[in-house]
């Protein structure tokens, strides 16, 4: 067997925890497909890439849609937007994670998302916006 085959394999095996699915809380959300446990990071991906970063005047002349899209699926702030380096085409499902003041997952100081708790097969997970991002929600 090739080695990117087995290296694959062994990503499979030890390191796939979620998929997308319909949320109660908010269109599409993130839920476990088996027992995530305390610690680990259930969004492990082989993706490695960068954001870069915008200016808000930069992406003005870009269709519609794709703005949209951007404003959607890339974080931003007042004075600039993270883009990834990889395109709008490969999208990493961390961006689907609904806001809860009552989050199983945050994000640690380096940037990996983490388990705060076990999470069960079936159960969605969940970030504090506010404690990720710095922004201020009133919904639970």
């Amino acid at each position: 067997m090739s080695t990117a085959k087995e290296k694959l394999l062994a990503h499979l095996h030890d390191e796939v925890f979620c998929r997308l699915g319909i949320s109660p809380v908010h269109g599409i959300g993130v839920f476990a497909v088996r027992t995530i446990p305390k610690g680990v990071n259930p969004l492990t991906s082989r993706l490695r890439y960068k954001e870069i970063k915008f200016s808000h005047a930069e992406l003005k002349k870009l269709p519609r849609g794709v703005r949209k899209e951007i404003e959607i699926f890339c974080y931003y702030d007042d004075d600039a937007v993270f883009v990834p380096e990889i395109g709008m085409n490969s999208m990493n499902m961390a961006i689907y994670l609904n806001h809860s003041k009552d989050p199983n997952v945050r994000y640690r100081k380096n940037g990996q998302l983490k388990a705060l708790k076990a999470i069960n097969a079936g159960e969605e997970l969940f970030l504090d916006y506010d404690q990720s991002y710095g922004e201020k929600h009133t919904f639970k």
